[in-house]
């Protein structure tokens, strides 16, 4: 085995603080530019924190949450700085610090009536535009999930497209008129013939982006399909965390969310969850805890749900049988159904992880299964030789080694008063 030459492990090391400090300076960049933001909202007339004026304060929680693209960026590409797709959250994070900051700066204009900060044109066309790279960045993310290449090589040109799509379309958003009630219009905007080409443009690119995503996103089942090992594995925290965003978006699809304040905060942290889930899986930290994490989450989440049901039916029934409709629940009716969902805690909570076992982890529950029937065949067996060979084929069946021994102590001992030891090796493959 050759060593590297010195002067080249040096320069590699070189190499990697050079990314790593470039990684945290756009890190460090999108946090000034959050920070700005935080501040022109503060400044605008009546604060964000003025009673009633709600939307403020929901700009300045969205942009708190819009920390997690630039750190996560900049934690990926500062210890993978070989590995394109944390720079691609970098790039991402720093899309949307800029969007965020922009619509900071547009609410002041629209608040405050002037422009006295200046660069009004400028900022005003970048928010025009910039909406358009988040949606390349958003398929490129999830297309070139977990280690920065496609799913193979016929998934290639959805790449260059995607590339191809976010320049076409951001330099035909770039030249389109702001709207009327818009306070900040474009400098640059096109007049004429022009303006109805790049509007056409501009929509047809967006359409494409989004389906470009929707494309994406079915490249990571498909890739679920094939993976095996440590990528199945990536792949399952990034579907764990955003599990909680597509939860969010169905309930808001539906107007089941909070409004105001709870809602902006219940965003912010499902979104807190996807970029967890994409650190863990990329960084590979303790991935193989991911299924005993789906696991509880499955059981202890439908275990919630039900007794919630449960509580709520039973303080319902009682309550309009005892207490009638117009009245609240007597106390002992709301005493009554909290014993009753304690009491109902276990057995919901056995039940509902043997089905969860038996539908999501289904070695878990056969290997349970199988030790079940062995312990009740233990109590009756007698034979020696039958049961040796039968806790041989539960250990093969549950652990499933590539060799397995069984080593027995006979109860009478030999003529020099040591007991004598047998092994009885038996081999299985994989």
């Amino acid at each position: 085995m050759t060593m590297p030459p010195i002067s080249q492990a040096g320069s590699g090391v070189v190499r990697a603080r050079t990314a790593a400090g470039l990684a945290w300076l756009a890190c460090g960049l999108a946090l000034l530019l959050l920070a700005a933001g935080l501040v022109l909202l503060w400044a605008s007339p009546n604060g964000p924190m003025a009673e009633g004026d709600r939307s403020r304060l929901d700009q300045a929680i969205n942009l708190v949450s819009l920390l997690g693209p630039p750190l996560l960026g900049g934690l990926l590409a500062s210890r993978r700085p070989s590995n394109p797709y944390g720079w691609l959250w970098v790039a991402y994070g720093l899309g949307w610090t800029v969007v965020g900051f922009t619509n900071a700066y547009v609410t002041y204009v629209s608040a405050s009536g002037t422009e006295a900060l200046g660069w009004a044109g400028l900022i005003g066309w970048v928010n025009g535009f910039a909406f358009v790279s988040l949606l390349g960045l958003t398929a490129l993310i999830l297309l070139l999930f977990p280690n920065g290449r496609p799913p193979s090589r016929r998934w290639r040109w959805l790449a260059w497209a995607i590339g191809v799509l976010v320049v076409v379309t951001t330099i035909a958003s770039a030249l389109l008129p702001a709207g009327e009630d818009d306070p900040i219009q474009n400098p640059l905007a096109v007049e004429g013939s022009i303006e109805p080409v790049a509007d056409a443009v501009a929509n047809v690119g967006v359409t494409a982006l989004f389906l470009a995503i929707l494309v994406a996103a079915g490249s990571l089942l498909w890739r679920f399909r094939r993976a095996r090992g440590l990528e199945r594995q990536q792949l399952k925290w990034l579907a764990y965390g955003g599990a909680f965003l597509a939860a969010y978006v169905a309930l808001d699809l539906v107007s089941l969310t909070p409004a105001g304040l709870v809602d902006a905060l219940i965003e912010a942290l499902t979104f807190g969850a996807l970029y967890v889930g994409v650190g863990m899986a990329v960084l590979r930290y303790r991935l193989y805890d991911i299924d005993r994490l789906i696991n509880r989450t499955l059981v202890y989440g439908l275990l919630t749900a039900l007794l919630g049901l449960v509580y709520a039916g039973a303080v319902l029934a009682l309550g309009q049988v005892f207490g009638g409709v117009e009245r609240d629940p007597p106390s002992w009716v709301v005493a009554g159904a909290t014993l009753t969902v304690a009491a109902l805690f276990q057995p919901a909570r056995r039940r509902i992880q043997q089905a969860v076992d038996r539908r999501f982890n289904r070695r878990r529950y056969d290997m349970a299964k199988t030790i079940e029937r062995f312990s009740a065949r233990l109590r009756d067996e007698v034979d020696l030789d039958t049961l040796s060979a039968e806790v041989l084929a539960v250990v093969d069946q549950t652990v499933e080694p590539t060799r397995v021994s069984l080593w027995l102590r006979p109860s009478s001992h030999s003529s020099s008063g040591t007991a004598r030891s047998e092994a009885r090796p038996i081999t299985w493959a994989y």
